[in-house]
């Protein structure tokens, strides 16, 4: 009982919130006796790290193939990692605070979140992410002052506002079906292509293709991410593109995103040798494939997501290799 009284003295405003996820969690905690506590563990496990992956690819990418154009430039391609590393971290801390104060978290399947476990101040995850957008900003900023592409300002701006509209604002596209498109945009085609224009006046085709491919990857990871959450995400009302299309669907767009990519390689083998070590992403591949069709629980699909993430990062650095080298 004194436990309880403990408890509950710990969390007054959490018990009293107006958001449905902090306000069960706190009393889910009350009830056990045990008040909320938060270590540096929950803050790294709301950056979703295993996401990173999605930002460095595309990066890499375009780095070689800038190399290959000869105009490469390491204090460049250093800073636009830092934009898509600190884009995706304050992504997902957006995100966090976004589904955790609609209660669309207290649904979820897998690691507790910051806000919808109620351990942290919604308010403090937002300042987090917004923090995370400013070092994107000031990131990008220096990129533009060191290549003299000012334009590249207004596709900063674009960027933040698709990454806090994704789980933001009244009308969020990540809710009705529309992730995977932006995803595929700015994760595949802006952050290759951006990565090689932001070095060179030349934008050959092998960017373009880079990016497709990139893309697919990181449209993979999202539809697996939504394939677990589809009955969390019926009952949250987040409809995501897996909710829409069913689980069947699901798996097979999956499956056609990780294996359009290997036409990439196959496309430039002729003409860049080093295409056959983008070809042992299946390594990787076959795995997530095999497991998304014989998963029987939505558990089973965060190897997925692992192995998707990682071969995404192959599939970027290898591809940057073989144009670059």
């Amino acid at each position: 009982m004194n436990q309880a009284r403990e408890a509950q003295h710990h969390a007054p405003n959490k018990l009293k919130s107006g958001n449905p996820a902090t306000r069960a969690a706190a009393e889910r905690q009350v009830a056990a006796g045990a008040p909320p506590r938060i270590t540096w563990r929950n803050w790294v496990g709301g950056a979703r790290l295993r996401t990173l992956p999605l930002a460095v690819a595309p990066v890499v990418a375009g780095a070689g193939i800038a190399q290959m154009l000869q105009s490469f430039s390491w204090p460049l391609s250093i800073l636009a990692l830092a934009v898509a590393v600190f884009l995706q971290i304050g992504v997902n801390y957006a995100n966090d605070y976004s589904d955790g104060v609609r209660g669309t978290d207290e649904f979820r399947v897998g690691p507790a979140r910051l806000t919808g476990s109620g351990l942290v101040n919604p308010k403090h995850v937002l300042v987090t992410a917004l923090v995370f957008f400013g070092l994107a900003a000031a990131a990008g900023f220096a990129a533009v002052v060191l290549s003299g592409r000012w334009w590249f300002l207004a596709v900063g701006v674009v960027a933040i506002i698709a990454a806090w509209f994704y789980t933001g604002g009244k009308k969020p596209y990540g809710y009705m079906g529309l992730g995977e498109i932006m995803v595929f945009i700015f994760f595949g085609l802006v952050a290759t292509v951006g990565t090689v224009w932001l070095q060179s006046d030349i934008i050959p085709q092998e960017a373009w293709f880079a990016g497709v491919g990139i893309g697919l990857f990181a449209v993979a990871v999202l539809i697996v991410n939504n394939l677990r959450d589809i009955p969390t995400d019926r009952l949250a009302g987040k409809n995501t593109l897996s909710v829409r299309i069913g689980a069947g669907w699901s798996k097979a767009l999956f499956i056609t995103c990780v294996v359009l990519p290997l036409a990439v390689p196959l496309i430039f083998l002729l003409f860049y040798p080093g295409m056959v070590f983008v070809l042992f992403v299946f390594v990787l591949v076959g795995p997530a494939i095999l497991i998304v069709l014989t998963a029987k629980t939505p558990k089973e699909l965060i190897l997925v997501l692992q192995l998707t993430s990682f071969a995404a990062l192959f599939y970027g650095v290898a591809l940057g290799y073989a144009f670059g080298f």
